[in-house]
């Protein structure tokens, strides 16, 4: 089946449309892998570094205009280490950061070196203005597991909830902005579900497995479309059916979008494109959400490893992870923001 799945890919990508494009390196960090991407509608700039190793610099930072970065919200937030006290002031394991209007929202898996869940995940969200901490989303038991690893996360003001994939113990999570509340859906379903325990690189075979992960909101058609990281399908479902106590009518809802490249992070510009990865191959992809049609935006020697996205001022900004090239040691590698012209 996974080499069925592989070649289809290399029959649908030789019909890609490859374009020249300018990409811009906005910050690097050596030694220290960056994961997450996001800029606020003022254009700040802010990224993580997931626990994933003993020595961290910071959990997150912001990134300005020469490159430099400082922690986010301060110092004390970022100074947690291995087997120190677990408190709602510092941050443990954090995978992603999300700008939207005037918030940050920052998810900490509570899942250091993927180990199991310390302490219940949660998004922190801070007001961007002042630096401060206005709630903390601490899901509820029924919402994760031990071997939980929430990864990415979507904003929907208009529903007034936050979606977040799980890409440790596969399935979704909705939580209510409003009063706090969580609870779980397509837990352990076929299109949360990884499809395969390796991907192949042109260094090697990466064997993990990774389920659910990328996730992407179009709020003009109220789809949330999600992928996990070692698969080749694309899946969706409208918002409305997201509710609790709903579970056999969200999976009579989930819809098969297309068979696409092996992605990471996912993200939907106001065309109606949805960029993500094909990681094997070193490329950024986007999938037209009308016509069905994918084209190469991007490939290269400064695409590796595409995580996360963030689109600000007509430009797609997003991280060089590379995890697939991590076998031990990282102190000489350098990992990077990028950002490219839209077109």
């Amino acid at each position: 089946m996974k080499n069925a799945l592989l070649l289809f890919t290399i029959i649908l990508l030789s019909n890609c449309a490859s374009k020249d494009v300018e990409i811009e390196t906005v910050a690097s960090f050596k030694g220290q892998q960056v994961t997450g991407v996001t800029v606020s509608d003022k254009g700040r700039i802010f990224a993580n570094f997931p626990r994933w190793r003993d020595h961290v610099t910071h959990a997150v930072v912001e990134v300005f205009d020469n490159g430099e970065s400082v922690p986010f919200p301060d110092e004390s937030w970022n100074s947690w280490s291995l087997n120190a006290a677990v408190s709602d002031s510092v941050f443990i394991a954090v995978q992603s950061v999300v700008a939207h209007e005037n918030t940050l929202y920052v998810l900490d898996t509570r899942n250091p070196l993927f180990k199991g869940v310390i302490d219940n995940p949660r998004i922190f969200a801070f007001d961007l203005p002042t630096k401060q901490l206005k709630n903390t989303y601490v899901l509820s038991e029924n919402a994760f597991h031990k071997d939980s690893y929430i990864n990415d996360l979507r904003v929907d003001k208009k529903r007034g909830k936050i979606y977040a994939t799980d890409s440790g113990h596969a399935g979704l999570v909705v939580i209510d902005i409003k009063s706090g509340d969580s609870f779980r859906v397509l837990d352990n379903h076929t299109s949360t579900l990884a499809e395969t325990n390796e991907l192949t690189f042109s260094n090697g075979v990466w064997k993990n497995t990774v389920h659910s992960d990328g996730i992407a909101l179009d709020t003009k058609n109220d789809m949330l479309y999600y992928h996990a990281l070692t698969g080749y399908n694309l899946y969706a479902i409208a918002t409305k059916h997201l509710k609790p106590n709903n579970e056999e009518n969200i999976e009579l809802e989930v819809k098969l979008i297309k068979k696409t490249a092996a992605p990471d992070g996912m993200i939907i510009d106001d065309a109606g494109r949805l960029f993500f990865a094909d990681l094997e191959n070193d490329k950024i992809l986007t999938l037209n959400l009308t016509d069905g049609n994918i084209n190469v935006f991007a490939e290269g020697t400064k695409v590796k490893w595409a995580d996360t996205f963030s689109i600000y001022n007509n430009e797609l900004y997003y991280t060089n992870s590379r995890i697939n090239e991590v076998k031990g040691a990282i102190n000489d590698l350098e990992f990077s923001i990028n950002k490219i012209p839209l077109h």
